[in-house]
C-alpha cells in the first residue's frame, strides 16, 4: 500500500513557449512611440524595428494574422504622420485599443 497523507504527488512538467499577445505588443508600441513623442524621426525609426520583430514572430506562428494586420495598420499611421499627426495619433487612446480599425476619424 502506497498511501502516505504526507505525500505531495509530482506535478508533470510543462514547459509552454510564452506569446507575447495583443496587449503587449501594443503597449511595446506605444512606449515606443511615447517615448519619442518629441523626436517622430526616431519613433519611426524604433516602430520599423518593432514592425521586424512581430513580422518575425509572425512567421514562427507567434503572432496570428488579425494581430499582425492591425499592427501593420497602426504602423501604416505612424510612419506616414508628420509632427502634428505623430502627436494626434499619440495621445488618441483608441488608437492603441485592440480591435481599433482606421476608419475615417469624425473631429
Amino acid at each position: 500500500m502506497s498511501w502516505w497523507p504526507f505525500k505531495r504527488k509530482s506535478k508533470p512538467f510543462q514547459e509552454d513557449p510564452h506569446i507575447r499577445g495583443t496587449q503587449v505588443w501594443l503597449q511595446d508600441l506605444r512606449e515606443v512611440c511615447e517615448r519619442n513623442f518629441d523626436n517622430p524621426t526616431e519613433g519611426q525609426r524604433m516602430v520599423r524595428e518593432l514592425q521586424v520583430e512581430w513580422t518575425a514572430a509572425n512567421a514562427r506562428e507567434e503572432v496570428d494574422e488579425a494581430l499582425l494586420a492591425g499592427l501593420n495598420r497602426r504602423t501604416l499611421r505612424l510612419l506616414r504622420a508628420d509632427v502634428d499627426e505623430w502627436l494626434k495619433w499619440l495621445d488618441d487612446d483608441d488608437f492603441w485599443k485592440p480591435g481599433w480599425r482606421d476608419e475615417p476619424r469624425e473631429e
